[in-house]
């Protein structure tokens, strides 16, 4: 008996954790977090005052007209035409929120519930096409609607992801029937 005492009193006892440490990493740690994140938002304040030149958004008419098409889903953000990474965040455009978009003979209405309506008239019109990313979202090829329009001197995609997808080639059609109508008649006059 006398051996197996002799062992357990020579064994060291764990050793005691130095919480003053622990306690300095965390709080540096969150520090570090919260520079980043106001790094990262003064970012976005800096690149809405670069964009400061960009006009104010038009809003709906009072009498639109009936819908053509109507949309539910995402608002993913718009971006300088061709430029699928150059964010425009003015006026609440890089704002993602839910989306209702109704097009009527007068444009393309796009409410979103939580950030700023605007409105594209049908002259401001473009092109519509199915694409796989704008800034920030990639999805699978053709899963995502971008509209281009002109405002102001700009000409801006604007993407948008419908809850069903299919919608998105009649989306592409009508819009892009729309503008070849409108060029045709304004061509005519």
């Amino acid at each position: 008996m006398t051996p197996v005492i002799l062992l357990a009193a020579g064994k060291e006892s764990a050793e005691v954790t130095d919480w003053a440490a622990r306690i300095g990493w965390v709080v540096g740690l969150g520090l570090f977090v919260a520079l980043v994140y106001w790094l990262m938002r003064e970012g976005w304040k800096w690149r809405g005052t670069l964009q400061g030149d960009l006009p104010e958004l038009p809003g709906a008419p009072e009498e639109p007209g009936t819908a053509k098409l109507t949309l539910t889903g995402r608002y993913h953000g718009s971006t300088t035409a061709g430029q699928w990474l150059d964010r425009i965040v003015a006026h609440g455009l890089g704002t993602r929120s839910r989306v209702e978009l109704t097009l009527t003979d007068a444009g393309l209405d796009v409410v979103r519930p939580g950030a700023s309506d605007f409105f594209v008239p049908t002259a401001a019109l473009r092109e519509a096409r199915l694409d796989k990313g704008i800034a920030g979202k990639v999805l699978t090829e053709g899963g995502l609607l971008v509209v281009t329009w002109a405002h102001g001197e700009r000409l801006i995609d604007s993407g948008f992801r419908s809850d069903r997808a299919a919608e998105h080639n009649e989306w592409v059609d009508a819009i892009n029937s729309m503008i070849k109508t409108s060029t045709t008649e304004g061509a005519e006059r």
